[in-house]
């Protein structure tokens, strides 16, 4: 029988893969039932951070009516568990088809989840994206890849 830490890692890349399922499908119902109900999220757009499951509802609500199709794509996803929390670290990348017909390859983001366990469930309590930028022109960088 694997060790505690390894049920919880595979119990965590079960949740993330149905954030990228969740995505894909621009399931909203299943997505919020990923995060914590305080979750607290820093994303890619104002202001500086989201605080809520409305907020991040609201959040991934206008990035779906951008889209008529969209993918999202997640590497180099590590996991460390400890306890009754944990974080995982990769590289994701939101792309697909626009609602003016137009196909995007999206960029390649810096993205953190962390996670709570609670009644043996492995909830977001935190999430972050993010893109590199330039110190000297105070612009992201968006045309980097993993």
């Amino acid at each position: 029988m694997p060790a505690h830490r390894e049920v919880d890692e595979a119990k965590i890349k079960q949740q993330v893969e149905k954030i990228v399922e969740g995505i894909r499908a621009k399931d909203l119902d299943g997505l919020r039932r990923l995060y914590a109900t305080d979750v607290v999220s820093f994303d890619v757009e104002p202001p500086l951070q989201h605080v809520g499951i409305e907020a991040k509802m609201e959040n991934w609500t206008r990035a779906f009516t951008l889209f008529q199709d969209v993918n999202y794509e997640l590497r180099d996803l590590t996991i460390t568990v400890g306890g009754d929390v944990a974080f995982g670290h990769g590289f994701g990348r939101l792309s697909g088809t626009l609602r003016n017909g137009t196909a995007t390859s999206g960029m390649w983001v810096r993205a953190t989840f962390c996670f709570r366990k609670s009644d043996d469930h492995w909830l977001i309590a935190h999430d972050q994206v993010s893109v590199p930028f330039d110190i000297a022109s105070g612009k992201g960088v968006a045309d980097l890849e993993p």
